[in-house]
């Protein structure tokens, strides 16, 4: 004689920790921009070494830096340090402030605004020099 099983019952399913609040993407965004920092120092160690090998391919690397791609690169740049940089200053805060957990939102709405004027005044300028001194 064989008697009924029992079925589990579902198991409840908790929420990720991460719920998609702005303080979670400012996270993401600042190891995202840490990284692409990263990537553009091994870059410019590589290619600054070259001259101690072949000036004529060091010219030539130079020569390519002065394209109308490399220059929105740039900007990217910009705004990869500029963010890391002011989200980094938070970050500290949050850290080793006793009332940064307390104040983390308003901090990164500060953020927010400051980064915003100083990206877009840094993107104009670089777009200025863009389309004076490349050629397209």
């Amino acid at each position: 004689m064989s008697t009924p099983t029992e079925v589990a019952p579902d198991p409840v399913r908790k929420r990720s920790l991460y719920r998609g609040d702005p303080g979670m993407w400012a996270w993401v965004l600042q190891r995202i921009t840490g990284v692409t920092i990263f990537f553009f120092l091994f870059v410019h160690v590589l290619d600054t070494a070259v001259i101690r090998v072949n000036e004529n391919t060091y010219t030539e690397i130079i020569a390519t830096y002065q394209t109308w791609y490399i220059g929105l690169m740039e900007i990217g740049l910009v705004f990869c340090v500029l963010w890391h940089a002011i989200n980094g200053l938070r970050v500290i805060l949050i850290d080793f402030w006793g009332n940064g957990p307390k104040y983390q939102r308003q901090m990164l709405w500060t953020v927010l605004v400051v980064f915003a004027v100083l990206f877009i005044a840094g993107a104009v300028r670089l777009l200025q020099i863009l389309f004076t001194h490349v050629n397209f």
